[in-house]
């Protein structure tokens, strides 16, 4: 790209007038020290870069001014993250050192890029165990500093914003694992604003269809919007007014994601989505009548609306270990229609726009907003330390606990735990101490001796029986969900394994020697393949515990002196197909789908989890050991799939070939009436010619549920069917399962 004179003048322009609004923007009052060391780490910035550009041509230098914006307004934290955010790529492509940073800008700074550059620098290729184990990695730098991973979050948001200009692959890559990993860490960092982008942006390049359609949809109704919410400030408005409240109201619309969820997770179209915004009354108060202002309010908007009393959510009198606070409550709106009602104060309002940032501004001399904080980051820490758990499983039970929602129970002085919704007893005697946690022997839920399986609600008081003699079993896994209990537990269980397989190995080695089989690696190894187990600490255990035992170990010894004969059957054997493989139904497969760039034809099976059909989008998967599996691109199981496993990723594509019948299930509902039955079967195996597998109807209460099992060709063809099903009189939804 020629660059001219002219037009690098105009971009200097523009890089001094984001510099400028970077510091107009800040969230924090900066100091003429704050400006000088922003100013600096700028300047090392635009000299580091000045010879880089972006995929869209663009100067490097503006995405880290736009990762500082970010991390000066929308996350709000200090001059030294917003100077660590100028530099966050200095170290890893130019020519400055670590050393240089910290001889300028000292040990924080250098510390916070040189976490930065690490995470930049793990390998983003590889296995699944690989990809967590670099998930764990990333986590490890809050070692460091949180502000580490708050600065990733922002750099990955703006990488999000501006990635129009990168290959589809690269963008369903990125966006996948944005929705693995960065939704989530920013959901539990409590930047819920950021979450929501991340998540829409990600469903962009993921779904682009799906995303398209909503956001047209969601455009199409904003003044239908806009009128409700004026309707509904209008029947409080005065109420509020006449107690004297300094308050503002304002709607928005839920996130494109969070609808996409609803339409799937409740199976409905966009119209039927009822819970699609949400008003918020943000109000002005001193933190002392904070609550008393809020329920007030409550009372006001409950006076004018019916509330549903199954949707109260109360985050002022035990706020979520994020720091969020508001009260929440759904209510039977104008026009018959339900409306969530978020209430909050100014405080709280900046605390959940901004997360942990907003509480240092609301500190008094005292540190008990950063509790919920420095809590968290102890108990994430000792599931990275636990050395015990595989990085898989641990990316996974992080992910869990990070969406799970909260529950607080009492300890038996009174004391208020959070703990995640689904925990029992035993996730509770492990989060108060772990030798309480391995002496358990039972519990006791609001004065009742219960099970260790029961799930504990919030308001609920604990006691925990222990005991010197009790001790986990692999029972205890099915009881527990966090990850500390888990982990916990397992380190014992291991320990206790270790034990019985020291028994095990002295136990082999005479047992061998009575069949006169040398004890040596060798050995063990032939072992291990025999039994078709994974390590020698497998083999050893189990000949403590009794499950192999003489008689095997004889069959072992046979089986081995056989060994040479079989060998050579094997060498002499022709291969032969099997009797049960149908080769014109192979062959039919073959020439459904191609895959890669190169439109190849290759074996394949469809994926049991989404069920393609021919004309759905879909990517193949190489799988192990059962060759490639096709997909759905929508299916429940792909954006994991695709973050974990971009490198085995293949693109599929339909193409014309043998009329093969492929099954499909309609779920239909509506009005029971005369002949309907029949209008339906007419409609699908005389008018569209599709053959029926099966058909089930159930009719109650004037009301009836159809399931029809039908063979396609393409999904072309199901979509017409299911039109034509749709524009029968009496017949009100139906859906493809």
């Amino acid at each position: 790209m020629q660059l001219t004179e002219q037009y690098l003048e105009e971009e200097n322009k523009r890089i001094a007038k984001e510099y400028k609004e970077l510091l107009r923007i800040s969230y924090r009052t900066l100091s003429a020290a704050d400006k000088k060391m922003i100013r600096q780490a700028f300047e090392i910035a635009v000299d580091g870069h000045k010879d880089q550009r972006r995929k869209s041509g663009e100067a490097y230098i503006f995405h880290p001014i736009a990762v500082a914006k970010i991390v000066a307004s929308q996350i709000g934290l200090d001059a030294t993250s917003i100077a660590s955010a100028l530099l966050h790529d200095v170290v890893e492509d130019t020519e400055y050192s670590l050393e240089d940073i910290e001889k300028i800008f000292g040990e924080t700074i250098m510390r916070i890029v040189d976490g930065l550059t690490k995470i930049s620098n793990l390998k983003q290729e590889g296995d699944v165990s690989l990809q967590a184990e670099n998930f764990r990695k990333m986590l490890l730098t809050l070692n460091e500093d949180v502000r580490v991973i708050i600065i990733k979050i922002a750099d990955r948001l703006h990488n999000m914003q501006t990635m129009d200009s990168m290959r589809p692959d690269k963008q369903v890559k990125i966006a996948s694992e944005t929705l693995y990993i960065y939704a989530p860490l920013a959901h539990r960092i409590g930047l819920y604003n950021i979450k929501t982008e991340l998540e829409d942006l990600s469903l962009k390049y993921t779904e682009p269809d799906v995303y398209q359609n909503i956001y047209k949809k969601i455009e199409e109704s904003k003044a239908k919007q806009e009128n409700y919410i004026e309707d509904f400030s209008k029947v409080i408005a005065d109420s509020l007014d006449a107690e004297g409240l300094n308050y503002d109201i304002k709607g928005r619309y839920k996130s494109i994601y969070s609808i996409r969820n609803k339409l799937i997770k409740q199976n409905v179209s966009f119209e039927e989505v009822y819970d699609k915004f949400a008003i918020r009354i943000i109000y002005r108060s001193d933190r002392n009548n904070e609550k008393f202002v809020a329920w007030k309010i409550y009372s006001i908007v409950t006076d004018h609306f019916t509330p549903n009393p199954t949707r109260l959510r109360d985050w002022i009198s035990s706020p979520k270990s994020t720091g969020y606070e508001a009260l929440h409550i759904t209510v039977m709106g104008p026009k018959g229609r339900w409306v969530e009602v978020q209430i909050r104060s100014e405080r709280m309002h900046e605390i959940a726009e901004k997360g942990y940032a907003a509480h240092y501004k609301y500190k008094h001399g005292a540190a008990q907003e950063e509790e919920s904080l420095d809590q968290w980051l102890n108990k994430l820490q000792e599931a990275l330390e636990n050395s015990e758990s595989n990085a898989v499983e641990f990316v996974e039970q992080f992910k869990l606990n990070l969406y799970s929602k909260e529950i607080f129970v009492f300890t038996p002085k009174g004391d208020l735990k959070s703990l995640p919704k689904g925990a029992t007893p035993l996730d509770f005697a492990f989060s108060i101490h772990t030798e309480v946690g391995l002496k358990t022997r039972g519990a006791r839920v609001n004065g009742k001796l219960v099970p260790l399986s029961h799930e504990l609600q919030s308001g609920d008081q604990v006691d925990i029986i222990t005991s010197n003699s009790a001790k986990p079993n692999s029972n205890w896994l099915d009881y527990a969900n966090t990850a500390r209990a888990r982990a916990k537990i397992k380190s014992s269980l291991k320990e206790e394994r270790k034990e019985i397989a020291e028994e095990g190995k002295a136990i082999l080695a005479r047992k061998l020697k009575a069949q006169k089989i040398p004890f040596n690696e060798k050995t063990v190894n032939e072992l291990v393949v025999y039994f078709k187990l994974k390590t020698s600490l497998d083999l050893f255990y189990r000949v403590g515990v009794g499950s192999i035992d003489n008689i095997k170990l004889k069959e072992y010894a046979a089986s081995r002196s056989n060994a040479l004969v079989t060998f050579f059957k094997n060498k002499i054997r022709k291969p032969t197909t099997p009797a049960n493989v149908d080769q014109e139904e192979i062959t039919s497969n073959y020439d459904q789908l191609v895959f890669g760039p190169d439109e190849e034809k290759m074996d394949y099976k469809f994926a049991n989890c989404c069920s393609p059909i021919p004309g759905d989008p879909v990517f193949g998967f190489i799988t192990v050991s059962d060759g490639i599996k096709v997909h759905k691109k929508n299916c429940p199981n792909a954006i994991q799939l695709q973050s974990n496993y971009a490198y085995r990723i293949i693109k599929a594509k339909w193409i014309d070939s043998t009329q093969q019948g492929f099954k499909a299930v309609i779920n239909l509902t509506g009005l029971d009436n005369l002949g309907l039955v029949n209008e339906v079967t007419n409609e699908i195996s005389q008018n569209m010619h599709v053959n029926m597998k099966s058909i089930s109807f159930d009719s109650r209460g004037g009301v009836f549920h159809g399931k029809i099992t039908v063979i396609v060709t393409n999904n072309s063809t199901l979509n017409t069917l299911i039109d034509h099903l749709k524009s029968i009189n009496g017949i009100d939804k139906v859906t493809r399962e």
